[in-house]
C-alpha cells in the first residue's frame, strides 16, 4: 500500500515538474514566426521592381552611366531575398546547433546591411541625378540630347545623351525614373534594415541561448 502511494506521489510531482518547465515552442504554430517571410518578400519585389526601371531608364539612352540606371543594385538584393527563403526552409533549432542554420543567419545578417548600404548609396545617385534632370536646358542635336544646367554660362558642362530623339523623354520621362528609384529604394533600405533587426532581435532577445536551472525544491525554473 505504501509502494503504491510512493509510486503516485512521483507520478504527481513527475507532471508538475513537467508543467513548470519551459514549454517546447511549437514549430507548426506560426511558420512565419520562424522566420519573417514577409521581409524575404518584399526584398525580392522590391529588387526586381528596381531592376525593371533600371533597364527602362537604360533603354531610353545607352549613354547612361552604371550608377544612373541601378540594375545591379536589384540583382544583389534579390540574391539576398533568395538566401531569406533558404533561411526560411531551414529546420528551426533555438540555439543554432546546426552549423548551416548559423552560417545562413550570419550571411543574411551581414547581406541585410550591406543592401542597406547599397540602396543608401543608390538613393544619393538618384537624388543628385534627379535635381540635375530637373533643372536641365536640353536641346536637340541631331538624333542625340544636349543639355546643359545653365544656358547663359558659356563654359558649362555639356550632358549628351545619345540614341534620344526627344529631349522631353530627359527632363520628364528620365526624371520620373530616378523619383522611382528614390522611393524603390528608400523602402528597400527600410525592409533590409528590418531584417538585419529581426535576425539580431531574434538571436539576442528572443532566443534564449543561456543555462536554466531547475530547482527540486521550489520546482521553479530560472534563467541565468
Amino acid at each position: 500500500m505504501g509502494q503504491g502511494q510512493k509510486g503516485s506521489s512521483d507520478k504527481t510531482e513527475g507532471k508538475k515538474k513537467r508543467h513548470d518547465s519551459p514549454a517546447p515552442e511549437d514549430g507548426h504554430k506560426c511558420r512565419v514566426c520562424r522566420f519573417p517571410l514577409l521581409v524575404a518578400l518584399l526584398q525580392l519585389l522590391l529588387g526586381v521592381a528596381v531592376t525593371a526601371v533600371a533597364f527602362l531608364m537604360l533603354a531610353i539612352s545607352p549613354s547612361l552611366l552604371a550608377r544612373e540606371t541601378p540594375h545591379w543594385a536589384g540583382i544583389i538584393l534579390c540574391l539576398v531575398s533568395i538566401l531569406g527563403f533558404i533561411l526560411y526552409c531551414i529546420t528551426y533549432l533555438p540555439d543554432e546547433r546546426t552549423s548551416a542554420q548559423f552560417i545562413a543567419k550570419l550571411l543574411y545578417f551581414v547581406l541585410c546591411m550591406i543592401g542597406l548600404v547599397i540602396s543608401v548609396l543608390v538613393m544619393s545617385f538618384a537624388g543628385h541625378h534627379y535635381s540635375q534632370t530637373s533643372s536641365f536646358a536640353c536641346e536637340q542635336a541631331g538624333q542625340d540630347c544636349a543639355c546643359t544646367l545653365d544656358k547663359e554660362d558659356p563654359i558649362a558642362r555639356t550632358f549628351v545623351y545619345e540614341g534620344v530623339g526627344d529631349c522631353e523623354v530627359i527632363t520628364g520621362t528620365l526624371t520620373l525614373y530616378f523619383l522611382l528609384q528614390i522611393i524603390l529604394n528608400l523602402a528597400q533600405a527600410l525592409v533590409c534594415a528590418a531584417g538585419a533587426f529581426i535576425m539580431w532581435k531574434h538571436r539576442y532577445q528572443v532566443f534564449f541561448a543561456g543555462l536554466q536551472i531547475g530547482s527540486i525544491s521550489t520546482q521553479q525554473w530560472h534563467k541565468v
